[in-house]
């Protein structure tokens, strides 16, 4: 039996392009040990190099890019013209996950709570305050808390990151939400534990991620069962709202000074987590009994795209057949 060729997408233009550089090594390890046939290849804006790097077609594409451009439906969007099976969401879950505002409004009409928000303009955002503070400025469509600022009373405006150049770029003004981080990771549809983030920074930023060693990660985290139960419940409750597939990954804040109704609070979803063993979302992943390894070798069986689905669906109309269910983690 012939080895699989997986197309492996590492770099991309986007603010996280360090990132998806460093964990696409673990990912490349993993994959390897998996028995497949793996090509790396370093994304840039030149899409005609990109379209050659994957001309012949590879059995699949494991997407690890991370931001704008890599987990925002553009390469997703390229990869169902070239009728490439890939790895996590689709366009349009992608889409609509990175877009922060959009996936709360979609969390909120199934019951999920979220914190009030207003969108505004960076002229406006540094000309008055937007909310009664203490309040929080975030773009809309950036990861790894790219360009996050806290209004805190005393604080002097500007509130923004100073590199955005556009005065009229939206950006999203949110109601800071105390307490601890809690994010919940989802395969298939299935949410796998609850993680609490215990940052020593003022808040759980870029660096915090990536650069701050002190940074704690409590699996599973010592919460009450019932908050835990809901955590889960709600991660799920988006995945599927989202339409997401594969590995997704939802964060929340947990208030414990207040009643259990309000105690918790959505903030966004990731529908591309970092993939390294270490990281949150596999993590929950292994803690569950399935290793890194097999994590990765599991998204690209599942890994697919539009035409193959209508060529599957097409299938059953002719001949009657079911499709075997996939395989999937409890």
């Amino acid at each position: 039996m012939n080895k699989k060729n997986v197309a492996l997408l590492v770099g991309g233009w986007s603010a996280e392009r360090e990132v998806s550089l460093t964990k696409g090594k673990a990912v490349e390890s993993a994959l390897i040990e998996a028995g497949y046939d793996v090509t790396c290849i370093d994304v840039t804006k030149d899409i005609h190099t990109l379209v050659a790097a994957l001309t012949p077609k590879p059995d699949a594409v494991f997407n690890n890019l991370h931001g704008r451009g890599g987990e925002d439906g553009e390469i997703q969007g390229l990869l169902e013209i070239m009728e490439i099976p890939y790895t996590h969401s689709g366009v349009m879950a992608s889409a609509v996950g990175m877009n922060k505002s959009v996936s709360k409004n979609l969390a909120a009409s199934v019951g999920v709570p979220v914190a009030e928000e207003v969108i505004a303009t960076v002229r406006d955002i540094t000309a008055r305050d937007m909310m009664p503070r203490p309040y929080v400025v975030k773009p809309i469509n950036e990861g790894s808390s790219v360009g996050i600022r806290i209004v805190q009373d005393g604080d002097n405006l500007p509130a923004v990151d100073l590199s955005f150049k556009n005065e009229d770029e939206p950006l999203m003004v949110e109601r800071y939400i105390p307490g601890r981080e809690l994010t919940v990771a989802v395969l298939d549809g299935k949410a796998q534990a609850v993680t609490e983030i215990v940052s020593h920074a003022s808040f759980f930023d870029y660096d915090a991620k990536y650069r701050d060693t002190r940074t704690e990660y409590v699996l599973p985290a010592k919460i009450p069962a019932e908050i835990y139960e809901s955590c889960m419940d709600f991660a799920e409750r988006v995945y599927n709202i989202v339409e997401c597939r594969g590995l997704a990954r939802c964060d929340f804040r947990y208030d414990d000074t207040v009643t259990e109704q309000e105690a918790l609070c959505f903030l966004e979803i990731n529908t591309q987590p970092g993939l390294t063993a270490e990281s949150i979302g596999p993590s929950q992943v292994i803690y569950n009994g399935t290793s890194f390894s097999e994590l990765c070798a599991h998204l690209v069986e599942t890994a697919t795209c539009q035409k193959e689905n209508e060529k599957a669906q097409q299938k059953i109309k002719a001949d009657g057949s079911t499709p075997q269910p996939e395989k999937r983690f409890a």
